[in-house]
């Protein structure tokens, strides 16, 4: 065994050797983590994807980036889809986007004909009317069964209203069609996790827009809905609104009016503009354009706060980028920075899920859209669902601004899980971690013998597991942060011919070492033998 951990110590000190020479100067910085108590608690299953409604005839900027990806027509017999989402146990998937509310549910009395959404270019959002058909919706069941999903299904929030040449919706929602799809879930067993109400119809809208008052009549009518249609059941789905853009007096107003009969304020988050943005990449790793968004966080937080309502928040679709996303940006190895600094910051202001448009189609894919195979934040994702754990530490980095730094409890382990992003293509920091002004590395290390189950392979011997820490290092291939594979401490991530997703090895650090973060790169790093009141 000494041996071996030699080798391994050996070949640890080689990549972490290799890997601080690639390019440009080293800087000395320090992660400061105040482990008295958490500043949030996130759900126990934090990562969610969405899948969209959008047809193959759906283009943005001439680019057709769809194609069978909608939930309508997706290939539910891929192996690679199925062992995507089973590698979450469970992921949560909303079902929703733009043309929800156009969509019509087929009920079982079958009164009209159920027909594809169809292109037209003077509808509202560019195509017809589409309607779900009851045989597809058991067939989606069948699968998300099989697959272990959790699913947020948003409901036609236009359903019975009529839009005013202003852009305004009004009359209230009819919810009789909403209602027989709710009926016929419950009678046929179906599990969903919850209801959502509306698709970017909040504040200003999306196309068009309800106001507040309105939309709390409506969502206190899917409460009842939902209510009367599991009052046998132990479990009752949750209820989510809007599912829209943060607008401050209307999500106050939506709160105040509607805070008993709902559970989650789900909002949307697009802070990087349009796909065509041809500057995509500089936003991308600017630390002060991504600081922007904390103030929605903080904002929607104090709303939630001072209500007095039980409602939480959740981020129920976040692209980054509107319209489809960008090619070889939004489905890149750079997507990572933003997306796990979007993670570690919705966190930090007590979001409790965050749902990632999408798990396939667009650009923007956590899925290549025709493969299948995993893009970079697919990888990110799953790290982040294994390591991660509920509580939230306030985490702050001194030394440079191109560092994110986040830190939570570790998941289903002792100790804790960092997160370090450096947006510094020529920079190699060397950080330390001080907790309350304790060191990290004059920390006395005793054993704890992890009693629990683990999802981070640890070493056998506990000597070992003692003094030592587990690193993950995220790089690009061949540097190129366009690049669609993602290196985990220097390999290539990559299903097999099987269509597995593979599995991920740490290396491990002694710890009197400084944590080596290399330019653009980014590092999960469990540390197990730190246990924070904050954690107990």
């Amino acid at each position: 065994m000494g041996s071996l951990f030699l080798q391994k110590g050996v070949l640890v000190w080689l990549f972490l050797f290799s890997l601080s020479f690639i390019c440009g100067t080293t800087a000395q910085g320090t992660v400061f983590i105040d482990g008295k108590i958490a500043i949030g608690r996130i759900d126990r299953h934090f990562i969610c994807a969405t899948l969209d409604w959008w047809p193959p005839e759906k283009c943005d900027y001439g680019t057709c980036a769809w194609d069978h990806s909608s939930f309508l027509n997706l290939d539910l017999n891929n192996i690679i889809f199925l062992n995507a989402i089973k590698a979450f146990s469970p992921l949560k998937i909303r079902l929703g986007g733009t043309l929800q509310d156009k969509v019509i549910y087929q009920t079982e009395d079958h009164k009209q004909p159920c027909v594809s959404f169809v292109r037209n270019t003077t509808e509202m959002f560019g195509f017809t009317p589409g309607c779900l058909p009851l045989s597809r919706w058991d067939e989606l069941n069948a699968f998300f069964n099989k697959s272990g999903a959790s699913i947020i299904f948003g409901l036609n929030a236009l359903y019975g209203r009529s839009v005013h040449p202003d852009g305004l919706s009004v009359g209230a929602w009819d919810p009789s069609n909403a209602e027989s799809l709710i009926h016929y879930t419950v009678k046929k067993g179906y599990d969903i996790h919850g209801w959502e109400l509306g698709n970017e119809l909040s504040g200003s809208g999306v196309g068009t827009r309800v106001a507040a008052d309105q939309y709390a009549s409506d969502t206190i009518a899917l409460y009842k809905t939902v209510q009367d249609a599991y009052e046998n059941s132990e479990t009752k789905p949750l209820v989510l609104a809007p599912g829209g853009f943060f607008d401050e007096s209307w999500f106050r107003e939506l709160v105040n009016k509607a805070g008993a009969s709902f559970d989650v304020a789900t909002h949307h988050i697009y802070n990087l503009g349009p796909g065509r943005d041809e500057h995509l990449l500089e936003k991308i790793l600017d630390p002060s354009y991504l600081d922007g968004e904390a103030d929605t966080f903080s904002k929607l937080q104090n709303i939630l706060k001072t209500s007095g309502s039980s409602v939480v928040a959740w981020v129920g679709e976040a692209g980054g980028a509107y319209n489809s996303g960008r090619n070889h940006v939004t489905n890149a190895f750079a997507f990572s920075f933003w997306y796990l600094d979007q993670l570690g910051m919705s966190a930090a202001y007590d979001t409790k899920t965050y749902c990632r448009q999408t798990l396939i189609g667009g650009n923007y894919g956590l899925l290549n859209t025709t493969t299948f195979v995993p893009n970079p934040d697919y990888y990110s994702a799953l790290l982040w669902h294994r390591l991660m754990g509920r509580n939230v530490l306030a985490t702050s980095f001194s030394g440079t601004k191109k560092i994110r730094a986040y830190a939570h409890c570790a998941k289903q382990s002792q100790g804790i899980t960092l997160l370090l992003i450096n947006l510094d293509g020529n920079t190699t920091i060397h950080a330390r971690v001080d907790f309350n002004g304790t060191m990290l590395h004059r920390r006395k290390h005793k054993h704890h013998h992890n009693h629990r189950k683990s999802s981070i392979k640890l070493p056998r011997s506990s000597k070992i597991a003692s003094n030592t820490r587990e690193e993950y290092h995220l790089t690009a291939k061949d540097g190129n942060l366009q690049s669609q594979t993602m290196l985990l401490n220097g390999n290539a991530l990559t299903v097999d011919t099987s269509g597995n997703i593979p599995t991920f090895e740490p290396i491990y650090v002694n710890s009197t070492e400084a944590i080596t973060v290399a330019p653009f790169s980014i590092v999960f790093v469990h540390i197990p033998y730190v246990l924070l009141p904050a954690c107990s």
